[in-house]
């Protein structure tokens, strides 16, 4: 259910990504070209302009905000506004990367491994692959200054932590929409 908050202004849409949730689940192809950002971002681009929207804002956190980088990127003039929950700029976090990074993010490394050994070894024990890996996201981004980094390669770049962890949405709804309302507000 959207929360009642976003209702006044503003049409909400939130999709699965390819092969996230109920979607769809195409072969990948080779490279997996079929799950990478640039593919899922025109997947997103497709489903807007078919559902009458040429121009849209987007909020997006995670894996979703990845993929709404890649769409601003590719898209330019389909986004009025961006906000981007919880990322850096994925290369600068691979180039920047030190000892804390990759204790705090091993399993970007483990889920590219060839197919199918991640899956075979979440399968094992998913509650504990659940408990263990997504159920503590708040550590890792000590070595990175995001806004800096969102500097170099955007114009109009804002933002601050919330007194949240990984999952800003969920744990701090009410803050978040304080923050990021007024700025999709003035992409209109």
């Amino acid at each position: 259910m959207t929360p009642p908050e976003l209702f006044p202004g503003f049409t909400v849409v939130a999709a699965d990504l390819r092969g996230y949730g109920d979607s769809s689940k195409p072969p990948g192809g080779v490279g997996h070209a079929a799950y990478g950002k640039r593919e899922m971002a025109a997947d997103m681009v497709r489903l807007m302009h078919a559902l009458g929207f040429g121009h849209f804002a987007v909020l997006a956190h995670d894996r979703g905000a990845r993929v709404a980088h890649r769409l601003a990127i590719d898209h330019p003039a389909a986004v009025s506004r961006l906000v981007l929950l919880d990322i850096a700029p994925t290369l600068d976090m691979y180039a920047l990367a030190d000892d804390a990074f990759a204790r705090a993010y091993w399993h970007w490394l483990f889920l590219i491994q060839p197919a199918p050994l991640p899956e075979r070894l979440i399968e094992a024990d998913p509650a504990a692959y659940v408990r263990e890996v997504m159920g503590r996201r708040s550590a890792g981004l000590a070595p990175f200054d995001p806004l800096a980094l969102w500097r170099r390669i955007a114009t109009d770049v804002r933002g601050e932590a919330l007194p949240c962890g990984h999952y800003i949405p969920e744990e701090a709804p009410a803050i978040l929409l304080e923050k990021a309302l007024p700025f999709l507000r003035t992409g209109r």
